[in-house]
């Protein structure tokens, strides 16, 4: 039997990436000018930039986002960047427009679904926590985005990021590893995985300071 908040199969991680991106344009449309060009938790972008990249993300096949690699050299920033420009409008409206049209499209350019869910939901949180915006995914979210990232460095450093550490979710089934403590909601739990400083502040246990140490010299 499968345990509770648990997301297994494909289809049901890719119905959550389209509840996610959904959330997140509907928290969208009411954004200022000011909003739009407020910084994001994902340091060299404001929001704006952060929801071209997601509508990249989605309109980009394997193929494409290979090549596009390529031409960038492998260079993660250069590759995105230039992903990026492609991608968003002439004005935060119509870079909301195009977002809204990739809502219900693929996952994302490569099988990894599980990784594509977390490029959502911590990008969501990037745009929104500096917004003052809240909103809390469900937990059988949050969890397989959790196990994907303790899982295996991908997109970001993640399992690195908590080795050494017992990680304990206060909110879901999520656990793993031993060591230094780290316990705290699920959401906040992935942020920190993902490298953001600001999740530190809902952690708890000697592995939080760990963590924001790990974090803050990498």
């Amino acid at each position: 039997m499968a345990e509770p908040h648990v997301l297994e199969t494909r289809k049901a991680l890719e119905e959550a990436i389209h509840v996610e991106r959904s959330a997140l344009a509907q928290d969208l449309a009411e954004l200022s000018e000011a909003q739009w060009a407020k910084a994001s938790l994902c340091e060299r972008w404001t929001a704006e930039e952060v929801v071209a990249h997601l509508t990249a993300g989605a309109s980009t096949r394997m193929w494409r986002w290979l090549l596009s690699m390529l031409a960038a050299r492998f260079d993660p920033d250069v590759h995105n960047d230039r992903r990026l420009a492609k991608h968003r409008g002439a004005t935060p409206e119509e870079t909301l427009r195009r977002f809204r049209a990739v809502v219900a499209g693929p996952a994302g350019p490569t099988g990894h679904t599980a990784a594509w869910l977390g490029e959502i939901v911590v990008h969501s949180e990037d745009i929104r926590r500096p917004l003052g915006l809240v909103r809390t995914p469900p937990v059988a979210t949050t969890t397989a985005v959790a196990r994907f990232f303790a899982s295996r460095d991908f997109t970001v450093p993640s399992k690195t990021a908590i080795a050494g550490l017992r990680v304990e979710a206060t909110d879901g089934p999520f656990t793993t590893g031993s060591g230094h403590l780290l316990r705290g909601p699920t959401l906040s739990l992935v942020m920190g995985m993902a490298g953001r400083t600001a999740a530190c502040q809902d952690l708890e246990g000697d592995g939080a300071a760990i963590l924001r140490a790990r974090l803050r010299s990498g």
